[in-house]
């Protein structure tokens, strides 16, 4: 019976991995999914932006959009990066990253920048931050720097899957 129990423990472990083997997935060095972001990628510090590599993407992607964004700011989401028109074959965007694959386009950030503006929330505050990343069945049909609810709103109907990581800054009171 014990022999019985451990296959049967065995084949349930094993087939929950290979169910998740074809899954859609997100990586980065440079903070856990729903931890702390380190001061490296906000205004406090170099404000770059950080690492990410994907895998398995849907069968049919023809590019990716990366947007940050603050849901806890006052004034509504604040997006700090977008980044969209990424090639299908492209599988990672390099902390800092300088030149982006070619086709990629840098959208209007909130700030009113085309590129990374990381997060910095007012003083004696804690925001989440959402890194998502898409993976469209198109590329969008959209000059550069146009801004993230136009990104969002020609995304529509056109994503075969999206993947978040979270992250948490805070700045203390000086």
């Amino acid at each position: 019976m014990r022999l019985v129990n451990l296959f049967l423990m065995m084949l349930l472990l094993s087939s929950t991995t290979l169910a998740y083997a074809d899954d859609f997935a997100i990586t980065t060095t440079a903070f856990l999914d729903a931890g702390i972001l380190p001061v490296l990628y906000s205004c406090d510090g170099k404000d770059v932006s950080p690492e990410f590599a994907w895998t398995n993407p849907p069968a049919k992607t023809q590019s990716f959009v990366m947007i940050l964004s603050d849901p806890d700011s006052p004034n509504g989401i604040y997006y700090h990066w977008i980044v969209y028109n990424i090639p299908a074959s492209t599988t990672e965007l390099t902390q800092g990253v300088t030149q982006l694959p070619a086709g990629a386009l840098l959208g209007k950030n909130s700030k009113g920048n085309n590129g990374y503006n990381g997060p910095c929330p007012p003083k004696g505050s804690s925001h989440t931050y959402i890194f998502t990343l898409y993976a469209l069945d198109t590329v969008l049909n959209l000059p550069a720097g146009a801004d993230a609810k136009t990104v969002l709103n020609a995304l529509k109907g056109h994503s075969l899957k999206q993947i978040t990581m979270t992250a948490v800054y805070s700045r203390w009171l000086t």
